[in-house]
This record gives C-alpha cells, structure tokens and sequence, in this order.
C-alpha cells in the first residue's frame, strides 16, 4: 500500500471506515501509531513515498504444524526448520508449543549482552556465580574473578556456563531480576509473545518457558551481531583471566555442538556453521543450528525435548535432510 500523501492516506482511510459502518458523526481513533516501530502497520519514509511496513515483513511465518510429506521425529517434542532467504518454514511440528528451553536461554543472554555491553568491558563476578544446583554447567567462576564480556560470551555460548550467564547479566542490569525483565521485554519487542524467561541460563522453573518459533526469532536476531555467529562456530578457545587478587586462571574451552567437534556427522548438502545445546531433565535434549546449504543460502534448525542426546542428533540429520 502506498500513499504519497500521509493525511490523506488516513482521512481516507477515516472515510471509508465510516461508509462502511454507518459511523459518520462517530469518533473513531487510529488503533496503530504511524510511528511505532512494533505495529504490523507502521509506516517508513522511502523515497519521499509513505510505504505501510508489516512487522513480520522479513521473518518466516509458520503454523504450529507443517510436516505434511516430512518425517515424524517421534522421538522429538518440537522441530521447525526456517528458509531465512525465501522467509519460508520448511518444517513445523507444535512450534508455538510452550515449552522449557534448557540452555537455549543463553541465546537470549548473548543477545542482550552484544546489544547493551562491551566486549573490552570487566566483569567482576558477585557471589551469584556460585551455582549449587545439580547438574549446572560451570566454567569454574569465583566470586570476585574477573574477566571481560568477550571471555564470559564464549564461556557462556560454548561451554554453556550457568556461572557466566550470571555475571554477564549481573553486568547489564546490575541484578539478575532487572536483567530477567529485560529479556522479557526484548522478547515482546521481536515478537517472542509466547515466552518468558525468569532466570538467564535456562535451569527449569514452571514459569520459565518458550516455543520453537520464539527462539528460531531470538535466534535470528542474535544473528545480527558478528561476534555471535563467530562464537557459536568457535570449537575451542583458551583464554586467561583473573582471581580477586589478580593471579592469573586459565579457562580452557571446547564446544558443546557435538556436529563442530566432529562427534557427530551431518547429512552431505549441508554446512553447520554454529549453535547452541541444551539439556535438563525437564527440557530433554536441545538444539538450535544455523547452517547453510550448498548455494550458501542460510537457514536456522530448532528442536525442543528429544528423549536423550544420540536421539537428537539423529533427528536433527532428518531434520536437515529437508534442506532443499
């Protein structure tokens, strides 16, 4: 739709409205800021021309299922598969289901942390690193270590550290509670409207949750961010920080894609250039992808709660076999 003039655009719009309805003489009030940066409707300048914008104008739309002439995964909760060139959803198997995300929380983290931090910036770790539940992922932080945003993203995105999503969202907001309603409302913001998060690393919490699609969103726009997708295809990393006295630590790191490490092999047609694993009992076994195919065309692979970690790389080789 397009209209040279703005405020003719809308009185005519006001006109029609009131034809239409039998409104003449009624009020009527515009539901959608021209300006708003989030409506469906919102309006850009091109070329001196006023030109209406979706929200959703270069991001796939999927239904929660789209598997018709596709594999099953039975042993999989949740799967989609996003064409990011065409906007296209290849696959969609219950993408708008709520669900525990595991570790694939940290996307979010990161995300955050590249749109509001510095990588040069110091961290110093508070006594919240101090992770005690079973099972947590640690990379070994102590209170008062210091290192910066750069080290802490890759703790973060390939060893999966809880200790490090902590002190990277105790550096952006100041607390873990500020930075959770943070990432909530960097959520909505992106359109994720079926998720919200109330910690930083993905440990389960009933009222911690997301879909397929929410993070295939946050996902991609995390991808905006260079240093992200250079993390995410990292396989190992070595770096040295400090304790509270300034004694050098080593932090030695390998990633935990099993496809990057070449513990798992993917179908021929396919590039894996990064992602991020998760798993918890609650979560099952996680993954998110961002790979190519043999054009180079980019495409973003998700699946939620596969029964166990031979199972989801398995799944995902199906997955990926739908990649035209």
């Amino acid at each position: 739709m397009k209209c040279t003039n703005k405020a003719l655009c809308i009185t005519i719009a006001f006109l029609l409205t009131s034809v239409l309805t039998g409104c003449v003489g009624t009020g009527y009030q515009m539901p959608f800021d021209y300006k708003t940066k989030l409506s469906a409707f919102n309006f850009s300048s091109v070329n001196f021309e006023d030109t209406a914008k979706p929200f959703a104008y270069d991001l796939c739309i999927a239904p929660d299922e789209n598997t018709t002439g596709g594999p099953e995964l039975s042993s999989t909760a949740a799967a989609g598969l996003f064409d990011l060139n065409s906007r296209g959803t290849i696959y969609a198997k219950n993408v708008h289901k709520q669900m525990y995300p595991a570790s694939l929380t940290k996307t979010m983290t990161a995300l955050l942390a590249l749109k509001y931090g510095h990588l040069e910036d110091t961290i110093t770790a508070s006594s919240g690193v101090l992770i005690s539940e079973q099972g947590a992922q640690l990379v070994g932080l102590k209170e008062g270590d210091r290192l910066t945003l750069d080290q802490a993203l890759h703790a973060l995105l390939m060893y999966s550290g809880n200790d490090a999503s902590v002190a990277i969202a105790e550096y952006i907001s100041g607390s873990v509670d500020e930075f959770c309603d943070l990432m909530n409302k960097e959520a909505r913001s992106i359109g994720a409207t079926n998720t919200h998060f109330v910690n930083p690393h993905g440990l389960s919490d009933e009222s911690h949750y997301t879909t397929a699609y929410d993070l295939y969103l946050i996902f991609n726009e995390a991808m905006k961010y260079d240093k992200f997708k250079e993390i995410i295809g990292t396989t190992e990393y070595s770096t040295t920080y400090s304790d509270r006295d300034g004694n050098p630590k080593e932090m030695n790191l390998k990633n935990s894609n099993l496809y990057l490490t070449g513990e798992k092999s993917y179908p021929d047609g396919v590039n894996i250039i990064g992602g991020k694993t998760g798993t918890t009992n609650m979560a099952g076994s996680c993954l998110i992808l961002l790979l190519n195919d043999q054009k180079g065309n980019p495409y973003i692979s998700v699946i939620l709660k596969s029964d166990d970690r031979d199972r989801l790389y398995s799944d995902m080789n199906t997955l990926l076999e739908q990649v035209p």
